[in-house]
């Protein structure tokens, strides 16, 4: 057994905690659990600090229980948000459980015997009782002024959307799966993200009215980044653990990407190295902050736990190639969808194949039949100027002849402004 407390308190994770929960932990093995709901049918690098809270959990000798929000998954939580949900089918959410265990696997031993991570769906309790047994065996226990009093609620009823009764009555549901948790599995602690805490205390607390028992509550910080904007999303949108939905490449450039002062934050957050391996870390980062020692360690880590060490290879092969030195090789082992993928966002043209089969001369190809340069002149100035580059090799003179023999996979051209500028031409 190790402090699983202590854990979450030297990697800055750690945001509030119920008196006594640390010492009921440091007894022995104690069965605790998060809660997921399946909005999508892939979590996303925002769910990633309470994934890491269940592996340390479970690291720490503990047993973890994720609990997949089947029934809760329908209604929704007003918890940090201004708007209400818009509610789900059941398939919409069976079909995201799906994908949500799966992804979970990868993260958490799911054993039998000892600590190992149990998954439950609320479903399986709530998909038979009715109305009057809960008002009856819940309701009555916790009274309208305590659910009220919750910063959640408030905010919501003094903002413009208001609160419906389906929400409102969300935290005593969520409350429920505790109280059915500590009874059926003696799950003693609820851990969740800072603005779960009403909802979580709700639950202790209707353990106690109802049973006279006593429950935990731990809950982590919510992760923010340094420039103020929204942790998890880019341009493009949600960084997602599915790589069908995010590439191992873009996953990969998210955490690589990331600032100085955020990734001294995150490499505690989201990898398992110890402290002593971080310390040394950040020595030779703050050393040379140029080569990004500390945004590699911490973008290779993730990105193996989460996807494999065959999608981080490839990941760093696809940084290379269009940031460094990587060879022409790498690009044939790309199917349409990786190159798709690796250039999305990327100034893209087409060209007629048979047009091209006849030979373009560089200027005319840059200038006319794509728009990388606005004129010929420009197109021939920026070559003689070494600044031009047609996959990966450096244009030498703008009369110089490009055909259907310069294509990749026998569709793409590469073509390369610059250090960082690249446009894609595809032959059809």
């Amino acid at each position: 057994m190790t402090n699983f407390v202590e854990e979450l308190r030297w990697r800055g994770m750690l945001q509030d905690m119920m008196p006594g929960t640390e010492e009921k932990l440091n007894e022995g093995m104690t069965s605790g659990y998060i809660g997921f709901d399946p909005t999508a049918d892939s979590l996303h690098v925002g769910h990633l600090t309470q994934i890491m809270t269940l592996i340390h959990f479970q690291r720490a000798g503990h047993k973890p229980y994720a609990l997949v929000g089947g029934a809760t998954g329908m209604v929704g939580d007003p918890s940090g948000k201004s708007d209400e949900r818009n509610l789900q089918t059941e398939a919409m959410v069976e079909h995201n459980l799906a994908g949500m265990k799966k992804q979970l696997s990868k993260f958490l031993k799911f054993e039998e015997a000892g600590n190992g991570a149990v998954m439950v769906n609320n479903n399986d309790w709530f998909k038979d009782m009715n109305l009057f047994t809960f008002i009856r065996d819940v309701g009555k226990h916790i009274t309208v002024n305590y659910m009220m009093a919750k910063d959640s609620v408030k905010r919501r009823l003094e903002g413009d959307s208001g609160l419906s009764f389906t929400e409102f009555c969300y935290q005593l549901i969520q409350g429920f799966d505790f109280y059915y948790l500590w009874k059926h599995h003696n799950c003693l602690v609820q851990m969740g993200g800072s603005d779960q805490w009403g909802n979580i205390v709700t639950g202790t607390e209707l353990i106690r009215r109802k049973d006279a028992g006593t429950a935990f509550a731990i809950t982590t910080q919510l992760i923010k980044k340094a420039d103020g904007t929204k942790f998890g999303k880019t341009e493009s949108g949600a960084v997602w653990l599915d790589p069908e939905k995010t590439s191992p490449y873009k996953f990969y450039q998210f955490w690589l990407n990331a600032s100085d002062d955020d990734t001294k934050k995150w490499i505690r957050i989201f990898t398992l190295k110890t402290q002593a391996e971080i310390e040394a870390l950040e020595k030779e980062h703050d050393a040379a902050p140029h080569l990004r020692i500390l945004q590699k360690a911490l973008a290779e880590d993730i990105t193996v736990r989460t996807h494999s060490e065959e999608a981080l290879e490839t990941a760093i092969k696809t940084s290379e190639f269009l940031f460094g030195n990587g060879a022409l090789d790498f690009f044939a082992t790309l199917n349409d969808t990786q190159v798709l993928e690796i250039f999305e966002g990327v100034p893209q043209y087409t060209i007629s194949k048979v047009e091209l089969e006849g030979g373009i001369d560089a200027s005319t190809l840059l200038a006319e039949k794509t728009s990388v340069f606005p004129s010929k002149g420009e197109a021939k100035k920026t070559i003689q100027g070494g600044g031009v580059s047609l996959n990966k090799e450096k244009i030498k003179e703008a009369s110089a002849v490009f055909n259907a023999e310069h294509l990749l996979n026998g569709k793409y051209i590469i073509i390369q402004k610059g250090k960082k500028n690249y446009f894609l031409l595809t032959a059809e």
